[in-house]
């Protein structure tokens, strides 16, 4: 069984910074591709920003130059730094890890939780 367990959300002014954490665990061989997606209310879920297992990263063009995704392939956790943040950011986010559980085993998608971020003053 693999579980991803986000953390770090919340309430933050105009300008302000919230770190975002998403922790797999469980049985795990290996996580390819980690993103972190948002959907606002009455909108449709739309990704954010996307990192390989090699470090290599793709952002939404809203957030270039404001959020910044990171990993730790030893703790199979991925982190998504939030500066500068626009009440626009106000969405429920949510970490996709794709996961094989064992050699030979076919890779699953897992969505954390989701975890509230809302920027309002």
């Amino acid at each position: 069984q693999v579980q991803l367990v986000e953390s770090g959300g919340g309430l933050v002014q105009p300008g302000g910074s919230l770190r975002l954490s998403c922790a797999a665990s469980g049985s795990i061989f290996s996580i390819g591709t980690m993103g972190w997606y948002r959907q606002a209310p009455g909108k449709q879920r739309e990704a954010v920003a996307e990192i390989t297992s090699g470090g290599v990263t793709n952002y939404a063009e809203s957030v270039k130059g404001r959020f910044l995704i990171s990993r730790d392939n030893a703790k199979n956790t991925v982190f998504l730094q939030m500066n500068s943040l626009k009440p626009e950011d106000t969405a429920v986010y949510y970490c996709l890890a794709p996961i094989r559980s064992g050699w030979g085993r076919r890779e699953l998608d897992y969505w954390g939780q989701g975890t509230q971020v809302t920027v309002s003053s």
